[in-house]
C-alpha cells in the first residue's frame, strides 16, 4: 500500500475538525443562556411583555411613549415601572379622547410621570381660581390616580409662573404667591372632590425659577406658566413631607 494510501484511510477515521468546534460552541451557548436564565425572574419577563406591548402606540407625545428602562432593575423598581407605564397609557388615552394633546403633556422623568397642563387650562390670566370646564379633566385625573394600582403613588403639585411682573390690581403680590395658589388650588380640589388622600399629595409653588423654556418670547412664557401633577417613583417620595 501507497504511503499517500495510508494518509488518506488514516485521515478518513473519527470526526470531521469542524464537528468539535461546532460542540464547543454550542456547549458555551448553552452555558450563556443558563446564566441568563439564572438571572433573570418572571416579573422581569412580565414587565419586558408589558413594554413592548406599548411601544409604537400612539399617544400625546409624538412617535408613541415609552419609559427608559434600564434591565437591572429589582423586583421592585420593575414593579413601580409597570406601574408608570399602565398609567402612562390610561392618560394618553384619556386626553386623546377630549383632545387635549396640544395643551396637557405627559412625559416621563427621572423622579416619576409628570402630568404638565398649561396655566391656561386651569385658569384665567393672573388668577387661581380653577375655571368650570376644568373640573372634568381633574375628576378624570383623580379617578386614574385612585385606582386600586395606583393609589399608593404619592402626588406632587407644583405651579409654575412666567417671569412677567404681577399687576397692581392682582390679589398676589408676586409670582410666589400666584404659583403656591394654583397648586393649592389644585391639590384641594383633588382631594376634596376627588377624594385623593391628603397624605400622599403635597404642593409647591416656584414662580419662575423652574422654567422649561427661556422667558424671551410670548411662546416661551406661555410653556413656562404650567401646573405640573408629578406621580413620584418611592426614591423620590422619600424626600417628600
Amino acid at each position: 500500500m501507497s504511503r499517500r494510501r495510508r494518509k488518506v484511510e488514516e485521515s478518513s477515521g473519527g470526526s470531521a475538525q469542524w464537528l468539535t468546534t461546532y460542540s464547543d460552541m454550542v456547549t458555551l451557548l448553552l452555558c450563556f443562556f443558563v446564566l441568563l436564565f439564572s438571572f433573570s425572574n418572571i416579573d422581569a419577563e412580565k414587565f419586558r411583555s408589558i413594554m413592548s406591548s406599548f411601544r409604537g402606540g400612539t399617544g400625546v407625545l409624538s412617535g408613541g411613549t415609552s419609559l427608559d428602562i434600564p434591565f437591572n432593575l429589582t423586583e421592585d423598581d420593575l414593579d413601580v415601572e409597570i406601574e408608570l407605564e399602565e398609567l402612562l397609557a390610561q392618560l394618553e388615552e384619556y386626553t386623546n379622547t377630549l383632545g387635549l394633546g396640544d395643551r396637557i403633556i405627559i412625559q416621563p422623568e427621572e423622579r416619576g410621570l409628570v402630568i404638565r397642563f398649561m396655566d391656561n387650562v386651569f385658569f384665567d390670566s393672573g388668577s387661581a381660581e380653577i375655571k368650570e370646564e376644568a373640573f372634568e379633566i381633574l375628576d378624570s385625573v383623580a379617578e386614574i390616580l385612585n385606582r386600586e394600582e395606583f393609589k399608593n403613588r404619592h402626588i406632587k403639585v407644583e405651579g409654575h409662573t412666567d417671569t412677567d411682573p404681577i399687576v397692581r390690581a392682582s390679589r398676589y403680590e408676586t409670582n410666589w404667591e400666584l404659583s403656591a395658589a394654583r397648586a393649592t388650588n389644585v391639590l384641594r380640589y383633588l382631594v376634596e372632590v376627588g377624594s385623593i388622600d391628603g397624605n400622599r399629595i403635597s404642593s409647591s409653588g416656584y414662580a419662575y425659577y423652574r422654567n422649561i423654556a427661556p422667558n424671551d418670547t410670548p411662546e416661551n412664557k406661555a410653556k413656562n406658566r404650567r401646573v405640573d401633577i408629578v406621580i413620584l417613583k418611592d426614591d423620590f417620595e422619600k424626600l417628600e413631607p
